[in-house]
Parts: structure tokens; C-alpha cells; sequence
């Protein structure tokens, strides 16, 4: 739905000669034009309008002098700086652009027809005279000649297989008498036909065509052949074929024309020769012949050349260039320009731009030079206020297809309503006034411009057929004729409407670089325009756009400047300023814009550009290079991008920094401003105060989207003026999520619960926005609220309550107050819908309204509120609950609603009515499984009724519960405690059974469970307490102590045998098995046992010394042993590292790239660690998958983290540093090490090292303490070479000079796997405590 806007125009009158021009050629690198007459060539620069160079082909003899002659054809070739031209003759020559010499490189006696040089200029096509083809090289070199006309079809014959005849064939809709249909001869070629053959090429240079005509039917034919001279094709017979032939350089097409008996076409031929569709020109029967169609270098536009075939009343003919471009299968007129009857003003030569793809190049009969460059661009309405009905006028020749998108969306070529002009359209523009955009105004290809209003009428009526009109159509309200001098056509661009009689112009200059404003506005009394005021501009201008918001005017230069117009207060006059930003710098495009806004940005103007290359500016800074269209629309920018994707972005919230950063982000999974859509899509228009974004797709088709920015834009918006009910039908319609309504400003909605209820005045609307109700607050998750957008005030929440009871209780509190009645079922809601569903309080509602039915109508009976609550809960679940609020009616009434047969709970309930009132709730609890509560009611039951209760306790494992139900002195409590005492010995926590047993009185169980659990100062306290005998206290003291013994709890079990068992013996041999030296010597000397020092402690320290001198030598070799391997395996693993990245750059060639993408990611080992089948879910394949990479194996993947974690073990045994990490939580993870051996501290080795020193035994001790200093001194300096500073506990990306594409992808999935704590460990080095003194001075 684009329309071709004329962006500026540029003509010359300064070039002058002899005869007139006969061939246009362009030279895109200096921006000159390439002209050849009958007398000479020349090279015309339109921007200084002085000829560059010129040469006489009259003055050596290549056209005759008189006049006479032709040229046929004229092509630059850049590569050589020159210029190839042909003439009728039959010479060719080179024109020197830098020298300005004429060399004829070949001449044909039969003379020259045509010259077509090959898209890239390394072919060069001649017809001659003879009817024949001359291929030739870029430097002439012959390569082919053959004839024209030949006999065969060519290598694209069609093949037929003999399928059927013509008769029983289908025919489509031509209908069966196709089949009997007898093939027409074919009429000669028209009168008025040159008869000279036309050459063009298909895009890619492959092909090309030769339309020529034929000897032996004087009808035009169309021969295909490629690059080689072979013949691929030949056009089937088409009946009225005219000369025009031009290849489209998509390559998918050639255009010629048609001339049929009743109408003339532009018909379309596929490279087989086969036709393939066609469109009907705006022309009478015999009223003009096409010269010549022409393809812009984008293939987006048609150029139909023709002239009248009579002339007027003076005898002069009308010439006319009109352009066509195709959308959805239907060709449409955007421009036409009327060249009039004067023979100068007519085209002598027309061609496109070969590099700007809507630039047009026209050279006069009168030797004027014009330019046209034009650009897309959709015309819409201003989107001012709800009273726009965001209507897209789509240009159709002399109709304009109006479509009134906030109505309705009709698919183009069709419309809401057509306006049907006198003279081709080329201009549209919307009024630029508030609450009256719909008006529009045409300028028409004969400089009127017709006005159009709106319909000021009541309702549509209904037709005939019952429907209604939905969009009255636009009123002519008057045409108004421009006095404006145009000398050549489309004088006037830019076309402004600002007011009822007020339109801005762009005209041209006095000089080519300068442009004018022209203020046009009627005379009293008259329906003419004139130039009211005009200023001079110096610069061209290539857009001019007004902001009906604003109400403020900017154009556009040639070169990017943004000047700002100004009107005096009557709008008599008008002056320009720079544009300036808020802080009052000069701001302007880096490059030209042809699609330009203007938009509101922080109460500030802005102007917005789109370059041809998709680069959107805010005036000088660039936002997006990625944008293929936008628009504006209220406080909002939505553009489309070549990623496929719909952004929508607040101008007031962001600003241009804002914008630049939103479009260069992706967008996360929520983002509201971005939405997909299909490849190609463009923004047609944006229907103001609605949610409706309208685009087009690439073959023509529109759709509309609710885009998710606008609509909680105006959802936020509406939630912040109260208005629910609005908010909440779109949330409805469009699937927002309800919890919305809320979420927005929660202190609002629960102040404001009886507005939302009015708006809403629906019980089904009410129950839906309850059921739809989460804990999820959706303006954090699904609905973030935009950045720069203020948060509301929020009232902080109750204390324990959660969102969906808080808003449950508020409402159900409203509706209760309001009217109960009408609300009951939204009540009912309110109770089923909480976080706990109160069902009983929902039942008995239902059952207190089915014993007091309601007065008056309004309201529901119990049956209905019933079926609703059935709807809401499963019968089952309802029907336990209904059971458990002990009413029978209440459960009989859920269970006549449920599909339960009353043979199942007649019986049942019958029975549960002839108990006891607590037994008869105990049943009924116990049957739903509430345990709890029929624990309670069954102690209420009586005495008989205990030996359920210790039976229920023990199945439901109740005991607390049921402790706190009896008085602690009864014999209930009793027996409750034995019995929970004896789950507790069965769970293996005997102590704690210990002290239920004590505090209950059973001192025999207490004093059984003590001793299980070892707790020895609890049995011997309960033991005193029975007054147990002395003898049979140290019985009980040994066992003890045998015990303590086995836990290595050596200094308890020495306290039990010195004081309970009276055995000091056997105290003083337990503290020497524990190596409590210190202690173990006070009580050799408080008992007086000094032999028991000579016999059994000196023995033991030397024994001591000799195993702890070994264990740290066993310790220090196995440090030094790993710390030797871990060196060589990390010396290998940077020596494989460096060997593949010499590996992956290796092919040194244009597709390592495809072997760097192709090889696998580089492993550490040869082991693979990517396939590994080992399940995780299970702990034991969990254990056995730890052992297995902690395995010191060499060659283990996984062996230098083994090897790290050996080492820290070491260390830890050693020095005891870290607590828990020691051997025990190696052993923990299914890991043993031979050459570990116990830990032990440094306070042990210091305790021992003061006794061998008491007893005099130096030897061992200094022994010893060297040893262990030794060892100490090693592992503290390998600290650092182990656990190298630095170490990172992730791992960071392999990235630089030498890495690869296999190097950085494997680094990138090393960093993403997520360590374990144990790897977390393994990477922290030890820490060694050095504040402890152990060393002994008189031993060094």
C-alpha cells in the first residue's frame, strides 16, 4: 500500500546542438549523462550544467551532415573511461571521454539496427541490415554472427509425450470451445512501427532477446538466445505484438505491449516465449502507440513511454511517461507525467538510473535535461485523536483507494472506498489538523487539486441486501486549480495541507541547486491557488513533513540538513531556521532520509529518517541500522527490522540514547516492545488510541496485530484512571492474563473493590477474573513494567496473608455487603478459589440458602449454586468435605448431585448416624484420613475406647499428639510414653526414649536405653537413683567403659573406671591407648603406680613415636610421589593444547573456516566426557561415578583433579587445618588412599614430643620433630605450585590470538558445566596453621 512520492526533481535547459537527441546514456561515477545526436556526442554534467566534453560525428564522416543520420544505440563503458556508440551506417565508435577523440573500431556495409551491451559489459549484441545477430567480445573481438529469423523453436522445445488429445484436455476458464477454437492468423505489425529489431538483456547477462519482425507473417516475434549464440526459444504467435520489449533484470519476465481490437496491454513473456499475464493500459481504442517500456534497475517499477497516435486541433501530439508497480497481482499507476502537445517538450530519449534504482533520466526534443528521483512512502492519515479513522489512500491512475483501517482491513487491491478523479493522480496528502485528518486533498497530473471532506450524515442505512454501510465514503468538495507556471511536468512536490485554505509546495529554483517554498491559497471568490509567499531555499529539498501535535514544519535538504519552518502569525509568510535539539545544538541527518517523521520526544520536536540502506536516524544520531519501515503513532515508534521482528518503543519514556539502545537489544523471552512476524513485513499505519498495528506482507496481503506494547500501554493506562471494565473485556479478548488487574497498583484495586465490581456487572466476568487468580505477580514476570515508567504506590501486605486470599476476602467482603444474593455464586468462588479452599464454609452457604431460600427475583436457588460449586470442585473431593462438616443434609444434598449410587452411602451414613457424637466424628475423620482430628475425638470417647487410641497412635505414629491429650500423672500418659519410648529404641534413638522412660518413672527402661545410646552420666545418675549397689555400679561402670572404649572415647572410659569401678589400673591403661600422656601420668602419680610407668607408658611413647615418624615419612613420600605426577600431567595437558590449535590451523585454505566448524571440540584426554551413560538419579552410580574420577590412575581423565585432591588430603592429615575435609570425607566418597594412614595434629605430635622429652628419651623425639618439620616445610612450599594464586573457580573462556573455533566452543562448554562443591573444594587450597607451637626448644 505504497505509493511513488516525488522527491526532487532537477532540469537543465543549458545544453544546446544541432539536430535533436537520439540516444541517453549515464555515467554513474562523476554523475554525468551521455547524449548523442545526429551531429555529435557530448557529455553534459546536470549539476553545473556545462558540458563536460563533446565530439563531432559529422565532422569525420560517421553521420552525414545534412542530418540525415541515426545513432542506434550508445553505451558508457566505465572500465575504459569511453563511451560505444552505433549509427545506422553501420560504423562503431569509441568516444575518449578524457580526450575527446572519436575511433571508429568496426563498420558493417548493411548497416547497424541495434546495440545492447551486456549487463557487466563483457558482450556487445549488433543488429545489422541484413537481419542478422553480431556478438562480439568487449574489445570487439567477433564471436558469433547468425541470423534473426530462424526456422526452429530452439533448445527449449516442449516435449510431448502423447497424453490425451486437445479435446479432452482441460482449458480452464476458456471453457471446452478452446478445444474446437482454430488457430487465428496473426495481423502484420502497425503502421506506425519503426520495424527496427529491439535487444535487451535478462539481468545476469545469461540471455537475451531479439524482438523482431517476421518475413513471413509481418508480425513482431520474440527470439531468446544465452551468451553462446544458441537459440533457446522462440514466442509463440501473439496477435497485435508492438516493438516494446524489455527484459525485467530479476530475470523473471520481458514486457511488450499488445494491442487488442477493443484495448491496449502491457503483456508479460516468460523466457520459454510463452505469455504469462498481462495488465490493460488507461487508453482508448487507436488513441496512442507505447514507444518504449523500460524496467527501473530494482525491477519494482514500469516505465510506459507513449505518444497520441492524432494529434489536436493544431495537429501536435501528447506524449506521456506513466510509472507501474505491481502488488498483490494488480498493477497500479502511481505517477504520470504529461508532457503536453509542444514537440520540445517531448521525451527524445528516456532511461533509468543503472545505481539509484527510482531515479528516471529524460532528455527533451528541446535539448531539456530533467532528473526525477522518487522514493516509497505510504500515505496516512495524521493518527491525531480516537476521531482518525487511521485511513491509507493507495494512488490508482485516476482513482484513489481509500481504506479506513480503524473500521475495517481490507486487503488491497481492494478498499473501504474509491475516488474517482478526472486526470491521473500523483499526489496525496491528509489534512494536518486536529479531529479533522480524514479530509484529503490530490494533486492531479494536470496541476488541480481536488478536495475531499467527510461525510457529515446520520447513520448509514441499510441497503437492499441488509447490510450496513460501516465507512462513509469522502465528498468532492471542490477541485482547485494551481497558478503556478509549470514549465515541466510535476513542478509542484511535497504537497502540504495545513489548513481549509492553506497548502505548502515545493517548486523548483532559479538555479538547479536551489528549490522554493511556495505558500499557495485561494483567491476570494475563486477556486484557483496562487503563490501567496515564496522562499528560496538553498539547497534541494527532498521531503517536507508536519506534526499535527506539534503543529511544528521541518524539511529536508539533498544533503541531510533539517531546516525548521516558521510561520508569521496571519500564515501570510514563512521563514527557515536550523534545526536545533533541546539544548540548542545544530542537529541534521549524516545522510539524506527520503522517508522522514516528526515526533514529540520529551515535550521536544524530533525528526526521524529512513535511508534507502535501512538506517533509521533521530535526527543526527543513528537509532538502528536494521529497519525496513516505521511510523508513529501517539507516544509510540513502531518499526519493522530485516530480522523479522516488530518493535514498539514509548518516544516519551526512552528519548533517542533509550531508542538506540532498545533496538541494538535482542529482547528477552518477555519483552513487550518486540513481537515476530513474517520475513519482509512493513508497517502501513498504526490505528491511534486502539492496539492495532496493520502490516504488509511481501506478496501483498495485509495483517493486523495487537502488539503487545500497545495493549498493556492502554491497559496500564486504563488501570490507572480505574476504568476495569474496559480493561478488563480487552484482556479478555486479547488473553492477558487477568492477575493483571491487580498486579498493576494493588493498593488501588483493594481500595477501589466496589468500582471494579460495578464496571464488571457480570457474575461470569466476576467468577473468571477469580478463577484465573495466582500467587504469580505477572508485573514482574510475564508483564514487566517498562523502563522510566513510575512504579505505583504499593500498600505493603498483610502479615501472613497471601495475594489470592487478600483479594478473595476483599471482594467476597464487598459482595457480601453489596448484594449477597446477586453475588452468591462469585462468594462461592471467592471461598473455593482461596489458597485453601474453604469448601465447608461454601457448603454450608449452599446448604443455609437451601433452608432459607431467597425473597424476590435476582438471585440463585440452591440447586443452581450447587451445580456451580460441582463445576468448580471434583464431586469427590466436595462430597468428602461435605462429610466432614458432620451435617448428613448437607452430605445427602452434595450426594443427590453426584453420580454416587445411593446403595454405597445410604448404608454407610445410616450407620455413622446410630454412633456416639465423638465416636461417630472419630469414624468419620478416620475415613478421610484425618488422623489428627480423630485422635482428638476418639479421647473424648471414653475409657473403654483407649486401646483404639494406642492403636491408632501406633499406626499413625501420633505420640506427641496423643501426650499432650492425657494429664502426664494418669496411666493413659503412661502407657503412651512406653510405647512411644519403644518406637524411639526402634528408630535407633535410644536416648532420647532414655529420657521419655526417666521423666515418666520408668528408671529400669530409662537405665536399659542409656546404656544403649552410651550416654554414661545419665545411666549413672538414673542408676544412683535406683540406689543400685556398688557392685553392681562397677559392673555397670565397666561395661560402660568397654564401650567408650570402642568409640576411642578413651578419656570418658578412663573417668568411669577410676571412679565407679574403683579400677585405676585400668583407667591409666585406657589413657595411654588414647595418648593422653598429661593424664595419664597424674593418675600414675595420685594413685601411686609409679611401676606402671616403667611397664606400660614408656613402652607406649616409644611405640607412639616410632608409628607417628613413620606415618609422616609415609605422609611426605606420597606428597612428593604426587606432586611429582601432577607436574608431568599438566605439562602434558599444555603440550596437547598447544598441538591442536596447531592442528586446527592448518588447512591453509579458503574452507578451514568449514573444517574448524566441522571437527569435534577439543577433550583434554582420549577419554571421552561428553556420551558418559552414568545415570545421576541414583546415589549409588553417583558414589561409583565420584570414586571413579578421584581413581589416581594414570591416564584417568579426571587425574589431575585427583591428584589436587590427594594432595590437599595430605595436607589435611598433616596439619589438621580444615575440620570435616579430612580422610574421613575422602572415605565418605568411596575414596581410600594406602599411603595416608590416621590423621593426627599438631597438638598430638607436641604432646607427644613433651612426654619422650620428660622421660629422657631425646632420640625419638628429635626424631620425630624433624621429621614432621621436614614435612611441614615441604607441603607449605608446594602450596603454591599445587594450588597455583590465581586459580579461578570457574573457568573462563579460552579466548585470543591463538585460539580456534574448536578451542574457544570446548572453553565455552567447560565454563557453562556448573561445578560441584566437591570441585569447588579440590580448587581451594589449603590453608596451614602456623600459630601453633608444637617445636620444642631443647630439642633443636
Amino acid at each position: 500500500m505504497r505509493n511513488l512520492k516525488l522527491l526532487k526533481s532537477r532540469h537543465s535547459s543549458e545544453l544546446r546542438g544541432p539536430g535533436s537527441p537520439q540516444c541517453l546514456s549515464v555515467r554513474v561515477d562523476p554523475g554525468t549523462v551521455l547524449i548523442a545526436s545526429q551531429h555529435s556526442i557530448a557529455e553534459f554534467n546536470p549539476h553545473t550544467g556545462q558540458v563536460v566534453s563533446e565530439g563531432s560525428l559529422t565532422a569525420d564522416g560517421y553521420l552525414p551532415a545534412d542530418g540525415s543520420g541515426c545513432v542506434v544505440g550508445l553505451q558508457d563503458l566505465a572500465e575504459v573511461e569511453s563511451a560505444c556508440l552505433a549509427t545506422a551506417g553501420g560504423d562503431v565508435v569509441i568516444f575518449d571521454l578524457n580526450t575527446g577523440q572519436l575511433e571508429c573500431v568496426g563498420s558493417v556495409d548493411s548497416g547497424l539496427t541495434a546495440m545492447s551491451w551486456s549487463p557487466d559489459e563483457e558482450l556487445v549484441v549488433f543488429t545489422t541490415g541484413q537481419e542478422t545477430v553480431i556478438m562480439m567480445t568487449k574489445s570487439f573481438e567477433p564471436i558469433t554472427e547468425f541470423a534473426i529469423h530462424q526456422d526452429g523453436f530452439g533448445e527449449g522445445k516442449f516435449i510431448t509425450v502423447g497424453w490425451g488429445k486437445k479435446e479432452t484436455q482441460f482449458h480452464g476458464s476458456e471453457g471446452k470451445e478452446a478445444a474446437q477454437k482454430k488457430a487465428q492468423n496473426v495481423k502484420p505489425a502497425a503502421e506506425w512501427d519503426d520495424r527496427r529489431p529491439r535487444v535487451t538483456w535478462r539481468g545476469d547477462g545469461q540471455l537475451f532477446a531479439v524482438g523482431a519482425i517476421c518475413p513471413q507473417t509481418g508480425a513482431r516475434k520474440v527470439r531468446v538466445w544465452n551468451r553462446e549464440g544458441v537459440l533457446q526459444a522462440t514466442s509463440e504467435p501473439v496477435d497485435g505484438l508492438e516493438q516494446a520489449l524489455s527484459w525485467k533484470p530479476s530475470g523473471s519476465l520481458m514486457a511488450s505491449t499488445q494491442r487488442h481490437p477493443n484495448k491496449q496491454s502491457v503483456v508479460f513473456m516468460e523466457k520459454n516465449g510463452l505469455l504469462h499475464g498481462d495488465f490493460t493500459l488507461p487508453l482508448r481504442k487507436d488513441q496512442a502507440k507505447v514507444k518504449e517500456l523500460l524496467w527501473s534497475n530494482d525491477s519494482k517499477v514500469l516505465a510506459v513511454w507513449f505518444e497520441d497516435l492524432t494529434g489536436g486541433q493544431d495537429g501536435r501530439v501528447n506524449t506521456c511517461v506513466q510509472l507501474w508497480t505491481v502488488g498483490n497481482y494488480h498493477w497500479y499507476l502511481k505517477q504520470s507525467l504529461d508532457f503536453g502537445t509542444d514537440p520540445s517538450q517531448a521525451p527524445a530519449c528516456i532511461c533509468w538510473d543503472p545505481e539509484q534504482p527510482l531515479r528516471l533520466h529524460l532528455v527533451t526534443r528541446g535539448w531539456t535535461y530533467l532528473a526525477y528521483d522518487w522514493g516509497w512512502t505510504t500515505e496516512r492519515s495524521q493518527r491525531t485523536d480516537a476521531l482518525d479513522n487511521a485511513n491509507v489512500a493507495v494512488i490508482d491512475g485516476d482513482k484513489i483507494l481509500v481504506t479506513c483501517f480503524r473500521q475495517n482491513i481490507v486487503p488491497p487491491p481492494m478498499c473501504s472506498f474509491e475516488l474517482q478523479l478526472s486526470s491521473p493522480v500523483n499526489q496525496v496528502t491528509f489534512l494536518c489538523q486536529p479531529q479533522r485528518t480524514n479530509q484529503l486533498a490530490a494533486l492531479t497530473a494536470n496541476g488541480s487539486i481536488a478536495v475531499y471532506h467527510q461525510d457529515s450524515g446520520g447513520e448509514p442505512d441499510k441497503g437492499a441486501n441488509g447490510f450496513r454501510t460501516v465507512t462513509r465514503p469522502l465528498v468532492l468538495q471542490k477541485t482547485l486549480s494551481v497558478a503556478f507556471p509549470q514549465e515541466v511536468p510535476l513542478s509542484l512536490r511535497h504537497l502540504l495541507w495545513l489548513q481549509d485554505d492553506l497548502f505548502v509546495a515545493v517548486g523548483s529554483g532559479p538555479v538547479p541547486t536551489s528549490s522554493a517554498l511556495l505558500v499557495l491559497r485561494p483567491s476570494q471568490d475563486s477556486d484557483a491557488l496562487s503563490v501567496r509567499y515564496r522562499l528560496e531555499v538553498d539547497g534541494v529539498v527532498i521531503g517536507l513533513v508536519c506534526c499535527c501535535s506539534t503543529r511544528s514544519l521541518a524539511l529536508q535538504l539533498e544533503d541531510g540538513r533539517i531546516r525548521k519552518i516558521t510561520f508569521s502569525v496571519d500564515c501570510a509568510e514563512l521563514s527557515l531556521e536550523e534545526w536545533r535539539d533541546s539544548s540548542g545544538c545544530l542537529v541534521n541527518f549524516p545522510t539524506p532520509c527520503p522517508q522522514m517523521a516528526l515526533c514529540s520526544v520529551d515535550g521536544q520536536a524530533c525528526v526521524l529518517g529512513l535511508t534507502d540502506r535501512s538506517h533509521l536516524f533521530a535526527a543526527d544520531v543513528e537509532l538502528s541500522p536494521n529497519v525496513s519501515s516505521f511510523a508513529v503513532c501517539d507516544d509510540f515508534l513502531v518499526v519493522t527490522t530485516h530480522s523479522h521482528t516488530c518493535r514498539c518503543l514509548r518516544l516519551s519514556a526512552l528519548g533517542p540514547t533509550g531508542l538506540q539502545a532498545a533496538l541494538a537489544q535482542d529482547g528477552g523471552q518477555n519483552d513487550e516492545t518486540l513481537r515476530r512476524v513474517e520475513r519482509g513485513s512493513r508497517v502501513v499505519t498504526v490505528v491511534p488510541q486502539d492496539m492495532r498495528v496493520v502490516l504488509q506482507m511481501p506478496r501483498g496481503n495485509l495483517e493486523a496485530v495487537h502488539h503487545r506494547a500497545l495493549v498493556l500501554a492502554q491497559l496500564r493506562q486504563w488501570l490507572d484512571d480505574l476504568r476495569f471494565g474496559e480493561a478488563f473485556e480487552c484482556m479478555r479478548k486479547l488473553r492477558i492474563n487477568l492477575n493483571l488487574l491487580y498486579d498493576h497498583n494493588p493498593k488501588a484495586f483493594l481500595e477501589n473493590t466496589s468500582t471494579f465490581l460495578t464496571q464488571l456487572d457480570s457474575i461470569n466476568s466476576i467468577n473468571l477474573f477469580l478463577t484465573e487468580l495466582r500467587e504469580e505477580d505477572t508485573t514482574s514476570s510475564m508483564y514487566p513494567r517498562p523502563e522510566g515508567r513510575p512504579q505505583p504506590s504499593q500498600r505493603p501486605p498483610v502479615s501472613g496473608c497471601k495475594k489470592v486470599d487478600l483479594v478473595c476476602d476483599a471482594l467476597r467482603g464487598v459482595m457480601e455487603a453489596t448484594d449477597p444474593n446477586k453475588f452468591f455464586l462469585s462468594i462461592l468462588t471467592a471461598h473455593v478459589k482461596k489458597t485453601t479452599p474453604e469448601l465447608e464454609i461454601a457448603l454450608q452457604k449452599v446448604h443455609t440458602l437451601r433452608v432459607n431460600p431467597p425473597d424476590g427475583d435476582g438471585g440463585v436457588n440452591a440447586e443452581e449454586a450447587l451445580k456451580y460449586l460441582l463445576f468448580l470442585v471434583n464431586v469427590n473431593d466436595l462430597y468428602d468435605h461435605s462429610l466432614g462438616t458432620y451435617d448428613f443434609d448437607l452430605v445427602l444434598m452434595v450426594a443427590e448431585k453426584s453420580q454416587k449410587d445411593p446403595k454405597e452411602y445410604l448404608p454407610f451414613l445410616n450407620m455413622l448416624k446410630g454412633l456416639e457424637t465423638h465416636y461417630q466424628r472419630y469414624t468419620i475423620d478416620k475415613h478421610l484420613k484425618r488422623y489428627g482430628k480423630a485422635l482428638v475425638h476418639l479421647s473424648k470417647s471414653g475409657e473403654e475406647h483407649f486401646p483404639e487410641v494406642l492403636q491408632l497412635v501406633k499406626e499413625q505414629k501420633l505420640y506427641a499428639q496423643a501426650l499432650r491429650l492425657y494429664p502426664a500423672d494418669g496411666a493413659h500418659y503412661k502407657a503412651l510414653s512406653r510405647a512411644y519410648a519403644k518406637h524411639l529404641l526402634d528408630q535407633q534413638q535410644a536416648e532420647q526414649a532414655g529420657l521419655l522412660l526417666w521423666r515418666c518413672g520408668e528408671l529400669d527402661g530409662a537405665l536399659q536405653a542409656f546404656v544403649a545410646a552410651t550416654s554414661w552420666r545419665n545411666a549413672v545418675c538414673v542408676a544412683q537413683q535406683i540406689q543400685m549397689a556398688d557392685d553392681q555400679l562397677a559392673l555397670l561402670a565397666r561395661e560402660l567403659a568397654g564401650k567408650l572404649n570402642e568409640q576411642r572415647r578413651y578419656t570418658e572410659a578412663a573417668v568411669l573406671l577410676d571412679q565407679y569401678a574403683k579400677d585405676c589400673e585400668e583407667a591409666i591403661l585406657a589413657l595411654i591407648s588414647g595418648g593422653a600422656w598429661e593424664e595419664a601420668l597424674r593418675l600414675i602419680h595420685a594413685h601411686d603406680r609409679a611401676d606402671i610407668t616403667e611397664t606400660d607408658l614408656k613402652p607406649a611413647l616409644v611405640e607412639a613415636a616410632s608409628t607417628q615418624t613413620f606415618l609422616v615419612e609415609t605422609q611426605a613420600a606420597a606428597f612428593a610421589r604426587h606432586r611429582t605426577r601432577l607436574a608431568v600431567v599438566r605439562q602434558r595437558k599444555e603440550d596437547k593444547a598447544r598441538s591442536n590449535v596447531a592442528e586446527d590451523d592448518g588447512p591453509d585454505c579458503a574452507d578451514a573456516e568449514l573444517y574448524s566448524e566441522a571437527s569435534g571440540v577439543v577433550s583434554a584426554s582420549k577419554y571421552s566426557q561428553s556420551n558418559s551413560r552414568v545415570s545421576s538419579r541414583s546415589s549409588k552410580n553417583r558414589r561409583k561415578a565420584e570414586r571413579k574420577k578421584l581413581s589416581l590412575k594414570e591416564g584417568n581423565p579426571a587425574e589431575e583433579q585427583a591428584l589436587t585432591y590427594a594432595l590437599g588430603e595430605i595436607v589435611t592429615s598433616v596439619d589438621k587445618t580444615r575440620g570435616e575435609r579430612s580422610l574421613a570425607s575422602a572415605r565418605g566418597a568411596g575414596v581410600t588412599f594406602a599411603d595416608v594412614g590416621r590423621c593426627f595434629s599438631a597438638e598430638e605430635v607436641a604432646a607427644l614430643l613433651k612426654a619422650l622429652a620428660l622421660f629422657r628419651l631425646d632420640k625419638q623425639a628429635e626424631e620425630l620433630q624433624g621429621v614432621f618439620d621436614d614435612a611441614l616445610r615441604a607441603m607449605e612450599g608446594a602450596v603454591p605450585e599445587v594450588w597455583p594464586r590465581g586459580t579461578p573457580s570457574s573457568r573462563a573462556p579460552m579466548t585470543g590470538p591463538n585460539s580456534t573455533a574448536n578451542s574457544i566452543t570446548a572453553s565455552f562448554q567447560q565454563q557453562t558445566a556448573p561445578m560441584s562443591q566437591q570441585d569447588i573444594e579440590i580448587s581451594t587450597p589449603p590453608t596451614m596453621r602456623s600459630a601453633v607451637k608444637w617445636k620444642l626448644d631443647l630439642l633443636n
